[in-house]
């Protein structure tokens, strides 16, 4: 408890003084909790010696509200200050988490890591928000009252507190194994949680293609079986726990009923007073329900100091280093635009580029072309920085990638993928995220430019209307020239293009490709290049095979070579 306590502590940051006198007021209130055993002991006391007197009572009275003022008092500033701090707390790290996967590589955010960042992000946040001042406050409060009574008990009978000390020790040895057994559990019902998020974010993201191939029921017998194993997970950490926590009332009730018999032993043989015995039994009984319930609770610790591994885990991931500088660095006389200058890259242990140089200049089309999983998007995305490379460097205006402030980088670059994503807002938002404090007319015209205007305003409410996440009420062509639009509202001088034309009608390839002549109008272009006509109209194609440059040159040049670039172009002359 104390490590999870100097967790929370390092994740407050700016409310660490308002968690600490949170922790502050729950002792206060803890020790006023106990205050009334002890008016009760002095008023048995009295009365048993026949002492007692009314203003005695009177003063027990007044003591009694006081204590109960004050108690109350301190469980007010005490919730008040540890909600607001928790909320707060974890607000900021909400968006310090937030800016620090936005500086990750791309490469962190593969398949097997969405489910792990999805239930970060909400289920462990989630938790860690709601539970984790409540429940360090209660269980201080516990432990607060637990060795308040136990040095109440020494006070009146060393024995009997040592006794209610040692059964309280095996309680708590119980209590350490059974949170060790429930973090090992813990652990295992997160990891198929995680598994079962993976599964289901596939299974609704590919629902169309599940049911145009008719694969409804294996992908559902799939997702049924994922479900199934959570549900067992859970069952099986339910049949480990329980035992244990069996265990540890008994270690309770045994403990009680013999620090009881003891104590009535000790008042039969005189050795203590009645009223005494009757204090005793008080504190006793009050001394196991903070001890059960912080046992109980330590359960909850188990789990929230989980979910704070696996917070932290994504926090500890390397982030591309940033020069933090404000603005591009001035342009170098004479420099290409992009230079590659004998420039490896790997996934992990594989190389998969190899000692590319090639140079682009301004104004020009530079073309990759060779067959799938060549490395061609790689060279792309290293361009854009979402990796850095594992050897060399790449160059843009003379200065290396690295050099330059990811902000202005992406200022520079803009990208237009095969797969396109709309976000479940508005076309116009959608339109705008190119240059966020664009006007109207700028984002009409960018829809214009784009050939995405008249079917947008041929829709029910014009640029207002609200598409699907993903753009899923939208054609795979419309959602392409929205793209454009954006890119072309963004009016960035080098665009990188993963043609994708394929997959739409003759109409929708026209217009976005007369959307695209728009976009690449006074820029730099590379081009990921599918179609003949783009690959002939080059300034320079580059023949990319197994992340080898294996041929450069204009179509002219290279078709007259025996080569992969020949049969390329006669393979996509005959598909043509």
């Amino acid at each position: 408890m104390i490590h999870l306590f100097q967790r929370i502590l390092k994740l407050s940051g700016s409310y660490r003084k308002r968690i600490e006198a949170a922790f502050v007021f729950s002792f206060l209130k803890a020790v006023l909790a106990k205050m009334p055993i002890c008016l009760a002991f002095f008023v048995l006391s009295k009365f048993y010696d026949r002492t007692l007197t009314a203003q005695d009572c009177i003063y027990t009275a007044i003591a009694m509200v006081l204590i109960v003022l004050c108690e109350t008092l301190c469980q007010f500033f005490s919730d008040r200050l540890q909600s607001a701090a928790g909320y707060m707390m974890f607000a900021e790290k909400r968006l310090e988490l937030g800016k620090h996967l936005r500086r990750l590589p791309m490469g962190y955010f593969t398949a097997g890591n969405i489910g792990k960042i999805s239930s970060v992000l909400s289920t462990d946040m989630i938790f860690v928000e709601e539970a984790a001042m409540s429940t360090l406050a209660s269980m201080m409060s516990y432990l607060f009252a637990a060795v308040i009574l136990a040095v109440f008990m020494l006070f009146f009978d060393v024995r009997l507190g040592a006794i209610t000390i040692a059964v309280s020790l095996a309680a708590a040895v119980t209590a350490s194994k059974m949170n060790k057994v429930s973090l090992r559990e813990a652990d295992k019902r997160q990891e198929q949680s995680e598994r079962l998020t993976d599964a289901v974010l596939s299974f609704v993201e590919g629902i169309g293609i599940i049911k145009s191939y008719n694969l409804l029921g294996d992908k559902s017998r799939e997702l049924t079986e994922n479900f199934r194993k959570s549900k067992d997970q859970s069952l099986e950490f339910e049949e480990v726990m329980v035992p244990w926590q069996r265990g540890l009332n008994i270690i309770y009730a045994l403990g009680m009923t013999g620090i009881f018999g003891y104590a009535v032993m000790l008042q039969q043989t005189g050795e203590i007073a009645l009223p005494s015995l009757c204090g005793l039994l008080l504190f006793l009984f009050d001394l196991f329900g903070p001890l059960k319930a912080l046992y109980g609770e330590s359960s909850r610790l188990t789990v929230m100091n989980s979910c704070l591994d696996r917070i932290e885990t994504v926090l500890n991931e390397t982030e591309l280093p940033d020069t933090g500088r404000e603005a591009l660095p001035e342009p170098k006389a004479g420099c290409p635009e992009i230079e590659f200058q004998n420039v490896s890259f790997s996934y992990e242990t594989k190389e998969v580029l190899h000692q590319l140089n090639f140079s682009m200049y301004p104004h020009t089309m530079t073309a990759l072309a060779g067959p799938s999983g060549s490395g061609k998007s790689t060279i792309a995305n290293l361009i854009a920085r979402f990796w850095d490379t594992s050897q060399g460097k790449i160059l843009i205006r003379g200065h290396d990638v690295r050099d330059i402030p990811l902000a202005s980088l992406m200022d520079q670059i803009s990208m237009v993928f095969q797969r396109v994503y709309l976000f479940q807002d508005t076309i116009y938002e959608n339109i705008r995220i190119g240059k966020p404090g664009a006007s109207c007319e700028e984002v009409y015209e960018a829809a214009k430019k784009a050939r995405c205007y008249d079917f947008i305003m041929g829709l029910s409410d014009g640029f207002e209307t609200v598409i699907g996440e993903g753009g899923a009420t939208l054609s795979g062509g419309e959602k392409q020239r929205i793209s454009i639009a954006r890119c072309i509202l963004k009016d960035a001088p080098l665009i990188i293009l993963d043609e994708a034309t394929a997959s739409v009608d003759v109409d929708n390839e026209r217009y976005i490709q007369e959307a695209i002549s728009e976009l690449v109008k006074g820029k730099t272009l590379l081009v990921i290049a599918h179609r003949l006509n783009t690959i002939k109209a080059a300034d320079q194609i580059l023949v990319i095979d197994q992340g080898w440059i294996v041929q450069r040159g204009t179509h002219e040049q290279l078709i007259k070579e025996d080569g992969i670039y020949r049969q390329y172009i006669r393979k996509r002359s005959r598909q043509a």
